[in-house]
C-alpha cells in the first residue's frame, strides 16, 4: 500500500507481508499479530495506541509512536515513543528493537 491514509481499529491484524510507503496509519490497536510487516517512512497519528503486539516488523516511521505493546521481533524506528509496554505476555522471540532517528540523519 502506497501513500494512503489507513484508519481502522484493529488495522492489519493477522496480515501476512504487508508492506506499507508513505501512509498516515490511525485508529486503536493497529498492525497487531502481523507477519513480516514492513513500513518505509510511515506516520502514526496520536490515536495509533497499543500497535504492534506479537508482531515480527521492521518499521521507519517519521513520527512519534505514541504506544507500544509487546512487538515480538525486528526493529521499530521512531521518532520517539510515547508508552512502551512489555509484560508478561511477550510472545518469544521478544527482541523487537526500540530505536530513535539520528538527529543528523533524520528523515533525509
Amino acid at each position: 500500500v502506497y501513500d494512503s491514509e489507513l484508519n481502522g481499529e484493529y488495522l492489519g491484524w493477522h496480515s501476512k507481508n504487508l508492506r506499507l510507503v508513505n501512509c498516515r496509519i490511525s485508529g486503536t490497536q493497529p498492525l497487531c499479530y502481523a507477519h513480516d510487516l514492513v513500513m518505509e517512512n510511515c506516520t502514526m497519528a496520536e490515536d495509533a495506541d497499543l500497535a504492534f503486539e506479537h508482531s515480527s516488523v521492521k518499521a521507519t516511521i517519521k513520527s512519534p509512536v505514541h504506544s507500544v505493546k509487546n512487538p515480538c521481533t525486528g526493529s521499530i524506528i521512531a521518532e520517539s515513543f510515547g508508552t512502551i509496554i512489555l509484560d508478561k505476555n511477550l510472545k518469544a522471540p521478544g527482541n523487537c528493537e526500540l530505536k530513535l532517528w539520528d538527529e543528523l540523519t533524520c528523515f533525509d
